[in-house]
């Protein structure tokens, strides 16, 4: 028979696991890439279905958790040189790389399998070739230079095109517009984390900032330079008739917002205003993302 504390241990070890398990495919992440298939998925449609909706979420969520856990898996033993990472279940030891893989079979099949027979077939092939441009391309080249930055923001702008693709059964100029925005702001972005992060990155052999790979004007001019294409594709949307006038002059007004941050790291080149362009990146797309969709309805 067993005893009330040996209930107790069982149901905290499970509780542990699911823990570890949820940790591991980074969820907050993954939902914020999952909101940003979202604003995708609802711009592309006529008549969102809460159900379709959730299924979606979930895939979206699932697919992007496996990348991250592929990811993980690839860069355990570097993940220990960093103090940012060391602690993550890899290589703190919490999970096996093969109870690491199985979660990530588990995620990916199932999310692909969602996306497939849910919506269509191109949404699952876009969303397959994101998983494996992120964890088995980008994570790699992580060591070899800046590429990585470049070849990283194709599965980083996926999602709002997966969104519109899995809403229409169509590709064409509208996800391609949604996935260029989200594509040039992968630069500032990615890059702010890697000078906010330098020191950390350096430790593991990554070289992630662009020209010299130094933290000086060189590199904030490529940061300014990929930032100010966000202005004229903000303004795409309208032009085609996907939105209202009033999104984009709320894309032109926070990318001003952001451009000008960029010159204020331009000019001072530290880490704080690294931080403050880092920040500013998380507020620009969701907002700008909104807009569309608010102005869509």
């Amino acid at each position: 028979m067993i005893s009330v504390e040996e209930s107790v241990s069982g149901v905290g070890k499970i509780r542990e696991r699911l823990g570890v398990l949820f940790e591991l495919l980074k969820f907050r992440l993954a939902s914020l890439i999952a909101f940003s298939g979202a604003m995708g998925y609802c711009l592309g449609s006529r008549d969102v279905k809460t159900s379709d909706m959730v299924l979606f979420i979930i895939a979206s969520i699932g697919i992007t958790g496996a990348a991250n856990i592929i990811n993980q898996i690839l860069e355990k033993d570097l993940d220990k040189m960093m103090k940012r990472t060391a602690s993550r279940p890899l290589p703190s030891g919490r999970i096996t790389v093969e109870q690491a893989a199985i979660w990530a079979v588990i995620l990916g099949v199932g999310s692909l399998a969602i996306f497939v027979t849910v919506f269509n077939l191109t949404t699952g092939l876009i969303s397959l070739l994101s998983l494996v441009l992120y964890g088995f391309v980008y994570t790699p080249l992580k060591r070899v230079g800046p590429i990585a930055v470049f070849v990283g923001a194709f599965p980083g702008a996926f999602p709002p095109m997966i969104g519109w693709v899995a809403a229409t059964n169509h590709f064409g100029l509208e996800p391609g517009i949604l996935f260029a925005i989200q594509f040039f702001w992968q630069f500032p972005h990615f890059w702010a984390i890697a000078w906010v992060l330098d020191e950390d990155y350096k430790r593991a052999g990554f070289k992630l900032l662009p020209a010299n790979g130094l933290k000086d004007s060189d590199t904030t001019l490529q940061i300014m330079i990929y930032t100010l294409f966000l202005l004229p594709i903000g303004w795409l949307p309208y032009e085609l008739g996907m939105t209202g006038i009033n999104s984009a002059f709320i894309a032109t007004i926070f990318g001003v917002l952001f451009l000008a941050q960029t010159f204020h790291l331009m000019r001072k080149c530290t880490d704080k205003t690294a931080k403050q362009l880092m920040f500013g990146s998380f507020i620009y797309l969701p907002i700008v993302q909104i807009a569309f969709l608010l102005d869509k309805l």
